[in-house]
């Protein structure tokens, strides 16, 4: 401790040596030296070619989008809630982006993952591996400013997971009647093939809407599909499908493992013989494109295909997928990857970590024509993956019975846009280990047998309808991956969700029920939807303690009702008069200002109240709060009323307020200060001065 306070000069000056606060003259340094002092303070890593065997077994979340607390709320304060939100008009499950970005900056982080996981059930999932750069992100009307578009995806993975942590169940709409009370329409049974991202998130609308008797079958021992099998550890954990999963089942949903479609066990006929009324397909593409010249290739000689090599890596590295403890892949030298898609840098990263000494991404187009998104693309990148584009595979090279390089020839493409294959221009590249990554296909025939009697398209997969995502048999959906509308884990999510209404509507009609015209699935809901915080004031039950003042957000009916529609429990309208003491606004609305100090986040903001009264009519208001008191009757609207010293006026605009609906009025007597000029408020009350 004497050391710690100790004033001695000769510490203070070691200290100062070690960042000279002034100096006298221009510092020397050679670049040898400070290379290697550069080595002491650097905090990102090196990406030399020992980078790569930092890789090897090591499967740790690359945390491309990981967010802290202090990081989020940086963030989210700076979404500029934009009226039109084109982040939201880009989401494939149209989730209310500036709503749950609100909600983190007030730091209700189990309100922003409510509104997620209403619209995605597969939140969490998506927050971590959504092509965010292509969809919300794209579309962030701050992507051209200094610091760029909001980290959407971050923001999401932030507050899913932080209701992980919270440890609780999902549960039934509390609207719902008890499930021995509901119709028989809603005990009808349902199946559902696959238990991929198009499942989980068809089985849980439908649960949320009343069903009970909801069976996913899936062929393989885990859950998850493509989300488990292919989709590496270090971008999404097994923990995460898990988590998300057992949500679903919480609402009583069925998984039967280890039960496939195929001719001799489960068919599309078959369940129909069980009495299943529906059928959701979500399959996926189950089994890969193969080129002509790796017929006859396998494991054994060095190749793979991604269906093969990716569910290999999942089972040896994601903890809690099965119980078989296999080894990784052994993937040693020279590793070509065929492909240009998201599989195929998946592929590429996958296989550094299992040994793979280099890595090339070999494909048959330019730069320009990668399917993948960025941040995958990226990602191979960083992690010193190299790109051979322009070349199309030609011959494999065995010796011994083992692959030691590939034959390419050059590609172009013509005036037309026709990519043609140049044979005079052959390009040979050693290699111990190819992987295929050439897409998926459906083309097992005892599969598509069981698929009877659906009719297919020219690609091989069922006729979906993109609107309904039913198939040819009305009583049959698909989506996902099987359905070719979807390319991402979001699509097959929506896709999921979009069958449940309307298999709700198919399922109502056998039983001479109808559902609504515009589509009303219900939101999530947990145990902490339960608890009462209503509370009692001046005989009226508020339905919660938190309102709208008379203030800037009650500036209009609109801002109310979608505080409304946010949960608020009561609003105070906008002080309002009568025409005759009708007052104009000649400041700006609404101006923001900040706060500051240990009960604020950093950067948060406030917006200040620097008007007078409501500039809109009593009228408006009036008719206002009948709307607002007809679409949520149980939500409390005050109606705040300012007149001069006349009792008729007052009374007057009384009966206008009560007449609308208003639950209680608001006398506004003294405030806002400065209209007492007009004699208005201010003057109530007080003795008026007698005539002389």
């Amino acid at each position: 401790m004497d050391r710690v306070l100790s004033r001695d000069p000769v510490d203070i000056e070691n200290i100062l040596a070690l960042n000279p606060c002034k100096q006298k003259y221009a510092s020397l340094y050679s670049t040898a030296a400070k290379k290697h002092e550069k080595k002491h303070w650097k905090r990102n890593a090196d990406k030399n070619c020992s980078y790569r065997e930092k890789l090897e077994n090591n499967f740790d979340d690359i945390k491309h989008t990981t967010l802290g607390e202090r990081g989020a709320l940086r963030e989210a304060v700076r979404c500029l809630k934009c009226a039109d939100a084109p982040c939201q008009k880009s989401c494939p499950t149209n989730l209310d982006i500036k709503s749950f970005i609100t909600s983190i900056a007030n730091k209700n982080y189990y309100g922003a993952a409510k509104m997620i996981f209403s619209d995605n059930p597969l939140g969490l999932s998506c927050g971590m591996v959504c092509p965010t750069s292509d969809l919300c992100v794209g579309g962030c009307n701050l992507y051209a400013t200094e610091e760029g578009p909001i980290n959407i995806g971050g923001l999401q993975q932030f507050a899913t997971e932080v209701f992980r942590e919270i440890n609780i169940p999902q549960i039934r709409n509390p609207a719902l009647p008890p499930l021995e009370e509901m119709p028989e329409a809603y005990h009808a049974k349902i199946a559902l093939l696959g238990a991929g991202p198009a499942s989980i998130s068809c089985a849980s609308f439908l649960a949320r809407l009343g069903y009970s008797d909801i069976t996913i079958f899936e062929k393989e021992d885990y859950v998850g599909g493509l989300s488990t099998s292919e989709i590496p550890q270090f971008r999404l954990p097994y923990d995460v499908v898990h988590f998300e999963t057992e949500l679903m089942k919480d609402l009583g949903v069925k998984i039967i493992c280890g039960r496939g479609l195929s001719v001799e066990g489960l068919t599309l006929s078959a369940l129909k013989e069980d009495d299943y009324k529906a059928i959701f397909i979500g399959i996926g593409l189950p089994e890969p494109k193969r080129e002509s010249v790796f017929q006859g290739l396998g494991m054994d000689e060095g190749f793979y295909t991604s269906k093969d090599f990716l569910p290999l890596v999942a089972m040896a590295s994601k903890p809690g997928m099965c119980a078989c403890r296999s080894p990784l892949p052994s993937i040693q030298g020279t590793v070509i990857v065929l492909g240009a898609g998201d599989t195929a840098f998946d592929c590429a990263t996958s296989a550094l970590r299992c040994g793979a000494r280099r890595v090339f991404v070999v494909f048959r187009k330019g730069f320009t024509n990668i399917r993948a998104v960025p941040e995958e693309m990226e990602l191979a990148k960083e992690e010193k993956c190299e790109f051979l584009p322009f070349l199309s595979p030609r011959k494999v090279i065995l010796k011994g019975r083992k692959i030691v390089a590939m034959e390419f020839v050059r590609t172009e493409q013509d005036e037309d846009g026709n990519w043609n294959e140049d044979q005079d221009q052959v390009f040979r590249l050693k290699a111990n280990v190819v992987i295929s990554a050439f897409g998926s296909i459906l083309s097992d025939p005892k599969v598509k047998g069981a698929l009877h009697p659906l009719k297919f398209n020219r690609w091989g997969l069922p006729e979906v309808d993109p609107e309904t995502m039913q198939t040819s048999e009305p009583w049959i959906f698909a989506g996902g991956d099987i359905s070719g509308l979807a390319n991402t884990t979001v699509e097959s999510v929506n896709d999921g969700k979009q069958a449940s209404w309307y298999m709700h509507k198919y399922i109502q009609s056998l039983y001479g029920g109808a559902v609504p015209a515009i589509p009303q699935l219900p939101l999530f809901y947990t145990p902490i939807d339960l608890i009462d915080i209503s509370t009692e004031v001046a005989g009226l039950r508020f339905p919660n303690p938190f309102g709208l003042a008379s203030a800037t957000p009650a500036t209009s009916s609109p801002m109310i009702r979608r505080a409304f529609e946010a949960g608020w429990g009561f609003a105070v309208t906008k002080t309002f008069a009568l025409d005759k003491d009708c007052i104009t606004n000649v400041s700006p609305r609404i101006v923001r200002g900040t706060t500051s100090g240990p009960n604020y986040g950093p950067g948060q903001s406030s917006f200040l109240n620097i008007e007078l009264i409501s500039e809109k009519t009593a009228a408006y208001w009036c008719k206002s709060i009948t709307e607002l008191k007809t679409d949520f009757p149980d939500k409390i609207v005050i109606a705040s009323i300012m007149c001069t010293y006349n009792k008729d006026d007052w009374t007057e605009l009384s009966k206008m307020a009560e007449v609308s609906g208003a639950d209680a009025l608001e006398l506004n007597l003294s405030c806002p200060h400065g209209m007492g000029e007009k004699g208005m408020g201010l003057a109530c009350g007080q003795e008026m001065p007698s005539d002389p």
